[in-house]
C-alpha cells in the first residue's frame, strides 16, 4: 500500500482523521477534510502528491494566495527536488511542466477555460483552504474549478472546521461523484482561554470543574466574575459626582487604561507564553504598537539571535534600492526585528512581510502585531494569541467578532510538536463581558455559504465551451443553487400548508364562489388601496420635505415642527444632497446638529433670515450660546400650529368607488358579518403571506440561470455573442464573436468594461506610462469613500479616462435595464502615482501621489496595486486588437516592474 510507504517517510505518526482520509484517497475516492487550524490537513494533500508521482501522473496543489503557494512550493521542493515541482502564480512561472505544480486557484480556473495542455495526465488536485469559496470577492473561482475539472480527477478539498460539512460534502458528491467527508474537531494542541485584566491573568473557564466532568457545560471562572464585579463597583464609586451622576458609559469607567503593549508582552514573557501574535484590526494600530515597544526598554532577543536576524534580513532586503530605504521605514523596521518585535499586515512591503514570517517560524521574532489577514492560512503559529478588541471594521461598519472569526484568530495558538498547549488572551476593558467572550470561545457553528454568481467572463467562457443549455445545467449544479434549492424546500412546504389552511377558511366563508367570499375580497381591495395611498402619502411628504431642505440657505430661520428639537432654528450649513439632505442648524435651545426630512412632516419654510459671522464654531458652548441669543432676539416666532396635510385617501376616486361597492354589497347588512369578517381577515392575511412566499420561491429557483440569461442578453446586444444564436433555454449554440473571445481572456472585476475600452479604442495613442495610469482605474480601490483622485497628469490620460468613464456610464445603464449587478466606477486614485512610477520617478513621489487625504500610500499597498496593474496590462497585451496598444502594454509592464515592485515578487 502506498499509504504505508508514505507514512514511513514522515517524522510523526498519522492521526485517525489523516489515516482515514488517505485510505479513502488511495481507494479512489475524492475527499473533503474539515479540521481545525494546525491539525495537519495538508498531510492529506501531500499524500495526493505522493499518489500522483507513484502512478506517473500529475498533481496540482492550489492555494488561495500567492504567499501560501510560495510556502507550499518551498516545502515540496525540499521533499521532492526542484526537477519534480513547479510554481504558477500571477508573478512566477517556474517549471510548469513538472509532475507537481503549486498554483493559485485562479491560475487553475484560467487553465480550465483555456483547455491548457498542462491538464493532460492530471490525476489529483488539492484545493487547500477550500472554505474560501465563501469569500464574496473571489469565492466563485473555487466553485468554477470544482464544476469544470474532469470527472476522472480525484479532488482533495481541505477546509477549516465548518458546521455544514455534510451539506458541502453532499453537494461535492453530487457534482464530483463519490466523495468521503472526514471531519475532525479535536485540536492537536489544547487551547486555554484567558482574560487579562490590568496585569492579572485569569482563566476564562472554570477548568477545575471541567477536569472533574469533561462532559459538563463550560462555566465562566468564578474568580474572574468576582474580580470584574469588584472593579466595576470601585469604578462607580470613583466616578461619582456631587449631582448624583455617574460618568462613563457601560461599566461607568472611562478612566480605565489597559496595560501598555510593552507591559502585556513583558507579562507574557514572564509566564513563558511567547512567541505571541497580537491581533489589532488596523494597520496603523500594528505600526503604532511596534513603535510603542521600541520606545520602551523591551528587548526579546540575545546578541547572537540579533546577528542571525541581521543575516536573514539582508537576504530578503539586499536587493532593495538604497535610496528607498528611508521612505520604506527600513531602519525602524529593522531595529524592531532585531529586538524580536515586528508588525505584519498587507500594507507592508512583501520583502519585509516575508522576512517577518521566516523569522517568526524560526523563533527569532517573538512578538508580532498583526491584522487578521495573518490568520488566512499563512504558516505562522504561536504559543499565544492576544486579542486587544472584540470589534473590527468589516469594510462597511464596526462589527463584533463572530464565533468563526474568533476561532480562526485564536486557532493560531499552539504549535504542533513544540507546545503542549496554546493560549488565547483577551485584554479586558470596560464593556467587555466575560460571558460574551465565553460565548465566542465555546460556539462551534460556522456554516459555509456559497458566494458563486455568474459574471461576464465566466458566462462567455461557459457558452464557448459547452453552449447555453449545458451552461445553465452547470450553473444549476453549483453549490450556490444547491443551497438555494434546499432553502426552497422549507418554503414550498409552508406554501403547501398555507394552501390547505386557505381552502378550509374559504369553506367557512361559503366557498370561493359564495357571496361572503366575494365580500371578503372586496374588503381586502379596500384595505390594499388604503395601504397604497398611505405609502404614497408618506413618500410625497418625504419628497416635499427633501425639496424644502435643499432649498434652504445659510442664515434662514426655520421652525422644526416635531421631535425633541422642535422650535426655532437657524441654518448654519446647507446640504444639497437630493436624496437625504441634512442641513446643520442651531436651535434657540443652544443645540447644534443636523436635521433630516424625518423631522419635517410639513415642508421646511424660511420664516426670516439672520446675519451670521463668516465662520461659526458650533462646537464651542460660548458660540452656541451667543448665536441662540441672537436667534431669540430676531423677534421671529414659530407658528403655534403647523397645519395638517390632506390625506390622499380623501380625494381618491378609486377608493371612493370601492367603499360604495362595499356598503352596497348584500353581505354588508348580514347579521353574521362581524364573525365572517374575522374569518375573511384571517384568509386575506394568510393569502398575502403565501403570495410573498411564492414570490420568494420563484426568485430563488433557477436564480443563477436567470442571471446568466440576462448576461447573455446584454452580451448579445454589445456584439460579444452572435444575436441570432440567442434564444430560449433550449438553445444549444451560441456563436462567440471576436469581441467575445477577447472578453474570455480578461480576468478582472471590471472585465466587460476593459473589453469595451479595447473594442472602442478608448486607450489608443497612449504611451506606456499613460496606459498604465489609465489601466490602474480598472483595479485600484481607494481606502476612503469618495477619493477618486484627479483627472490625470497629461492631456491624453485625461481624454482616455473621460472616454473610459463614458463607456462605464453607458454600461451601467444597460446593467440597470437588464437587472444585473453593476460594474464599479473607475477609481482614479492611483493614476498619477503609477504614471510617475512608470516614468522612472522616485518612490517617495509615487507614494505621495497615491495617498488618501494627504497621507502617503504604504509601500506594501503600492507594490500590491502595481502588481495588479501589471497583471491587467499583461492581459491587455495579449488581447488588445490594436498593435500599438499591445506594444504600449508590454513596455508599461517593464517600466513598472522595477525597484521595490521587482523585489521579492511573491
Amino acid at each position: 500500500m502506498e499509504l504505508e510507504v508514505f507514512a514511513a517517510q514522515l517524522k510523526f505518526s498519522l492521526d485517525r482523521f489523516q489515516s482515514e482520509a488517505c485510505r479513502a484517497l488511495e481507494a479512489g475516492h475524492g475527499v473533503l477534510v474539515c479540521a481545525p487550524t494546525g491539525a495537519g490537513k495538508t498531510v492529506v494533500g501531500e499524500f495526493a502528491v505522493h499518489l500522483a508521482l507513484a502512478s506517473g501522473r500529475k498533481c496540482f496543489y492550489t492555494t488561495p494566495i500567492k504567499a501560501l503557494s510560495n510556502q507550499k512550493y518551498a516545502e515540496l521542493v525540499e521533499r521532492y527536488g526542484k526537477a519534480s515541482v513547479g510554481l504558477l502564480t500571477g508573478d512566477s512561472s517556474i517549471n510548469p511542466q513538472a509532475p507537481v505544480v503549486v498554483m493559485t486557484t485562479e491560475v487553475l480556473r484560467n487553465m480550465l477555460y483555456a483547455d491548457s495542455d498542462l491538464l493532460r495526465g492530471l490525476s489529483h488536485v488539492v484545493m487547500d483552504e477550500v472554505h474560501y469559496l465563501a469569500d464574496r470577492f473571489r469565492g466563485a473561482v473555487w466553485e468554477e474549478v470544482i464544476l469544470h475539472l474532469s470527472e476522472d480527477v480525484r479532488l482533495v478539498s481541505l477546509s477549516a472546521t465548518v458546521s455544514n460539512a455534510e451539506e458541502f460534502g453532499s453537494w461535492m458528491a453530487t457534482v464530483r461523484g463519490d466523495t468521503e467527508v472526514i471531519v475532525d474537531e479535536v485540536r492537536p494542541v489544547p487551547l486555554w482561554q484567558h482574560i487579562m485584566v490590568g496585569r492579572r491573568m485569569f482563566d476564562l473557564f472554570d477548568n477545575d470543574a471541567q477536569a472533574q466532568d469533561p462532559a459538563a457545560r463550560l462555566v465562566v471562572d468564578r474568580e474572574l466574575v468576582r474580580h470584574l464585579k469588584q472593579r466595576e463597583a470601585a469604578a462607580r464609586l470613583e466616578s461619582w459626582e456631587p449631582r448624583g451622576r455617574v460618568r462613563g458609559g457601560r461599566g461607568g469607567n472611562t478612566n480605565y487604561r489597559p496595560p501598555a503593549r510593552p507591559e502585556v508582552i513583558a507579562r507574557l514573557d514572564e509566564d513563558g507564553l511567547l512567541p505571541a501574535i497580537t491581533f489589532i484590526f488596523s494597520r496603523a494600530g500594528c505600526d503604532a504598537a511596534v513603535a510603542q515597544c521600541l520606545r520602551s526598554r523591551l528587548k526579546l532577543t540575545t546578541e547572537e539571535q540579533a546577528a542571525e536576524i541581521a543575516e536573514i534580513i539582508d537576504r530578503h532586503t539586499g536587493a532593495l534600492p538604497k535610496a528607498d530605504l528611508a521612505v520604506l521605514g527600513y531602519w525602524e523596521w529593522r531595529e524592531g526585528i532585531e529586538r524580536g518585535i515586528a508588525g505584519h499586515h498587507a500594507g507592508m512591503l512583501p520583502a519585509f512581510r516575508h522576512a517577518v514570517e521566516e523569522l517568526f517560524v524560526k523563533g527569532l521574532v517573538r512578538a508580532v502585531f498583526a491584522t487578521e489577514t495573518l490568520a488566512l492560512g499563512i504558516n505562522m503559529p504561536a504559543r499565544t494569541v492576544v486579542l486587544e478588541r472584540l470589534v473590527k471594521y468589516n469594510g462597511e461598519t464596526h462589527a463584533e467578532l463572530t464565533p468563526g472569526e474568533y476561532t480562526q484568530l485564536t486557532g493560531r495558538a499552539g504549535r504542533r510538536g513544540i507546545d503542549i498547549e496554546g493560549h488565547a488572551v483577551v485584554l479586558w476593558q470596560p464593556g467587555i463581558e466575560a460571558t460574551e467572550v465565553a460565548g465566542l470561545a465555546s460556539t462551534r457553528t460556522f456554516p459555509l455559504r456559497s458566494s458563486f454568481r455568474p459574471a461576464y467572463n465566466m458566462s462567455i467562457n461557459l457558452i464557448d465551451r459547452m453552449g447555453a443549455r449545458e451552461s445553465r445545467s452547470l450553473l444549476e449544479r453549483s453549490f450556490a443553487q444547491y443551497q438555494a434549492d434546499r432553502s426552497v424546500v422549507g418554503l414550498v412546504r409552508t406554501v403547501e400548508r398555507n394552501d390547505a389552511a386557505l381552502a378550509q377558511l374559504a369553506d367557512q366563508l361559503g366557498g370561493v364562489d359564495g357571496e361572503f367570499f366575494e365580500y371578503a375580497q372586496l374588503r381586502e381591495r379596500v384595505r390594499a388601496r388604503e395601504r397604497q395611498l398611505e405609502r404614497q402619502g408618506r413618500t410625497d411628504r418625504r419628497q416635499d420635505a427633501v425639496e424644502s431642505l435643499t432649498a434652504l440657505r445659510r442664515g434662514d430661520v426655520i421652525a422644526i415642527p416635531v421631535g425633541r428639537r422642535s422650535g426655532l432654528a437657524v441654518v448654519l450649513e446647507v446640504d444639497s444632497d437630493a436624496t437625504d439632505p441634512r442641513p446643520l442648524v442651531l436651535t434657540e435651545d443652544k443645540w447644534a446638529g443636523r436635521v433630516s426630512a424625518a423631522e419635517f412632516p410639513m415642508p421646511a419654510k424660511a420664516l426670516g433670515t439672520m446675519r451670521l459671522p463668516k465662520f461659526v464654531d458650533h462646537h464651542t458652548a460660548r458660540s452656541r450660546r451667543d448665536l441662540a441669543a441672537a436667534l431669540r432676539s430676531t423677534g421671529i416666532v414659530a407658528p403655534g400650529r403647523y397645519g395638517k396635510r390632506r390625506s390622499p385617501a380623501s380625494s381618491d376616486r378609486e377608493l371612493a368607488t370601492l367603499r360604495r361597492a362595499l356598503r352596497s354589497h348584500p353581505c354588508h347588512s348580514s347579521p353574521d358579518r362581524e364573525q365572517l369578517n374575522r374569518i375573511g381577515e384571517r384568509y386575506n392575511k394568510l393569502a398575502r403571506e403565501t403570495e410573498t412566499l411564492r414570490q420568494k420561491v420563484a426568485a430563488t429557483t433557477n436564480s443563477l440561470a436567470r442571471t446568466f440569461d440576462r448576461i447573455l442578453g446584454l452580451l448579445g446586444e454589445r456584439d460579444y455573442i452572435e444575436q441570432g444564436e440567442l434564444g430560449a433555454a433550449g438553445a444549444t449554440g451560441h456563436g462567440i464573436t471576436e469581441n467575445g473571445r477577447r472578453l474570455a481572456r480578461i480576468y478582472s472585476e471590471s472585465d466587460l468594461l476593459v473589453a469595451e475600452c479595447l473594442r472602442h479604442g478608448a486607450w489608443k495613442g497612449l504611451g506606456p506610462a499613460e496606459l498604465a495610469a489609465v489601466v490602474s482605474s480598472m483595479v485600484y480601490e481607494s481606502r476612503q469613500d469618495g477619493d477618486v483622485g484627479d483627472r490625470g497628469p497629461t492631456g491624453p490620460i485625461r481624454h482616455a479616462l473621460g472616454e473610459t468613464v463614458q463607456l462605464w456610464s453607458a454600461l451601467r445603464a444597460d446593467e440597470v435595464r437588464h437587472r444585473l449587478p453593476l460594474t464599479r466606477e473607475p477609481d482614479l486614485g492611483f493614476v498619477t502615482a503609477v504614471y510617475k512610477w512608470a516614468r522612472g520617478e522616485p518612490l517617495v513621489d509615487a507614494l505621495l501621489a497615491a495617498g488618501d487625504r494627504g497621507q502617503a500610500l504604504s509601500a506594501g499597498d503600492f507594490v500590491r496595486w502595481c502588481r495588479q496593474v501589471i497583471d491587467l496590462l499583461d492581459q491587455v497585451h495579449s488581447t488588445a486588437p490594436d498593435p500599438e496598444v499591445r506594444s504600449a502594454a508590454s513596455k508599461a509592464v517593464g517600466a513598472i516592474r522595477r525597484g521595490v515592485v521587482a523585489v521579492d515578487a511573491a
